[in-house]
């Protein structure tokens, strides 16, 4: 048997993350392994192959000629394994095991903490796994079974619920009220401080929408992070949106304006088709599509 037939597949893994991620650094905060494994691995891979695929760079890692040219069967690799990973998920037919599920920072923070607790209740032999980002992790990926999106998913291959949408409302802090004032109408918030977002540019399209002729310089303190974002209205530093429900539960704050007619965020359940039908994973559908339509309606 040639060396190629016993290449060790944990090699072009971690092969594929330096090279998606550039460095070490990132292919080891991807993959959850150390930067000296990784060094080996890749070390190793090219010791099996016979060629060098990196070359060290000032910013990181670099692919050579070679590595570039390994670089699509390497991803081929990955999706033919993803794909085995899928086709086996949606073959079982026992009702435990692990679920992973996928949503924004802030809804995994805010929303589906008590639903979880409540889904353990109920179903103890089923484990949950909750990735809390704002990336678009790929369901055909199995880089997540169940994904909860404020957007309707484009890929094939997927089955798609639309549950209800999401209100949003306009909040400040109490302390931020005692030193500003209260706006009266939805015009004097050009007179306030607000809390924007940095690269994402939706709050400056929506103030524009409404009639508000905003620019990025309104805002003096600005995030993109979803949580930190809320926690820097919740400190005072300015009016900001807010999803209507958990604002509202919030003694720290205090909802403004509340005819301004704000857009709402619509919620999207996700799955690929091959696993819509397992057991586990139609009970979390389920149970997601249940608790989250109740808090919607």
């Amino acid at each position: 048997m040639d060396k190629f037939n016993q290449l060790d597949w944990s090699l072009v893994q971690s092969f594929l993350a330096v090279a998606e991620t550039g460095s070490l650094t990132g292919a080891a905060r991807k993959t959850l392994q150390s930067q000296p494994t990784l060094g080996r691995q890749v070390q190793a891979l090219e010791e099996a192959l016979g060629v060098s695929v990196f070359q060290r760079a000032p910013k990181g890692m670099t692919l050579t000629k070679a590595g570039e040219a390994l670089l699509p069967a390497a991803r081929a690799m990955m999706e033919a394994a993803r794909q085995l990973s899928v086709v086996a998920a949606g073959e079982t037919e026992e009702l435990n095991g692990t679920v992973r599920i996928t949503a924004s920072v802030f809804f995994a923070h805010h929303i589906l903490p008590t639903i979880i607790a409540r889904f353990r209740d109920l179903e103890p032999n089923i484990e949950i796994e909750l990735v809390a980002s704002d990336e678009s992790d790929n369901l055909l990926f199995r880089e997540a079974d169940i994904a909860i999106r404020m957007y309707r998913p484009e890929q094939l291959d997927m089955v798609t619920r639309h549950l209800g949408d999401v209100p949003l409302g306009l909040f400040a802090a109490t302390n931020y009220l005692v030193r500003n004032g209260r706006p009266q109408s939805f015009e004097d918030i050009a007179d306030h401080h607000f809390v924007g977002y940095d690269a994402n540019d939706a709050i400056i399209r929506g103030m524009r929408e409404l009639g508000l002729p905003a620019e990025r310089n309104w805002f003096a303190v600005r995030c993109d992070h979803q949580t930190a974002y809320w926690e820097l209205v919740r400190a005072g530093c300015g009016i900001g949106l807010c999803q209507r429900d958990v604002g509202r539960r919030d003694p720290a704050v205090s909802e403004l304006l509340q005819d301004t007619p704000l857009p709402s965020l619509p919620v999207w359940l996700t799955t690929h088709e091959r696993l819509r039908r397992t057991p586990r994973i139609t009970r979390v559908w389920d149970h997601l599509t249940v608790e989250l339509q109740r808090q919607l309606s």
